[in-house]
């Protein structure tokens, strides 16, 4: 299994969410992760960026870190935002469910620096 670091970063709107969830797909298949796997993965990363996000969007940037290592894939996200709207991610009840159903950890908080998340997704081997 490779490892190694993948940067991204995009805008804070709904509809640049989705180019995460293709680099989130596009590692974690890399790596031999299952279908089944990179769906859960691609569903954790939706569920966290739109928590930063919202509907609407916000104005900056979230950026995504992808780390590869031994059997895990780690996400960790970090929102940038200019707008005053505050770095609270917002996570509804059935939010916190699907990503303790999808991933192996997540983690959500708040700075003076803006938003983070911390996603960890294991390999289970067939």
């Amino acid at each position: 299994m490779a490892t190694g670091e993948v940067r991204l970063e995009v805008p804070a709107a709904p509809e640049f969410l989705r180019i995460s969830r293709i680099m989130a797909a596009g590692v974690a298949s890399r790596v031999g992760f299952s279908l089944d796997e990179v769906e859960d993965l691609r569903i954790a990363i939706d569920e966290v960026c739109f928590s930063m996000v919202g509907p609407r969007g916000r104005a900056g940037t979230i950026t995504l870190t992808y780390l590869l290592e031994a059997g895990q894939l780690t996400v960790d996200g970090a929102g940038h935002f200019s707008d005053g709207l505050g770095n609270e991610p917002v996570v509804s009840a059935i939010s916190n469910q699907i990503l303790a159903a999808v991933v192996d950890e997540c983690e959500l908080s708040a700075s003076e620096e803006g938003p983070h998340f911390r996603l960890v997704k294991r390999h289970r081997p067939a």
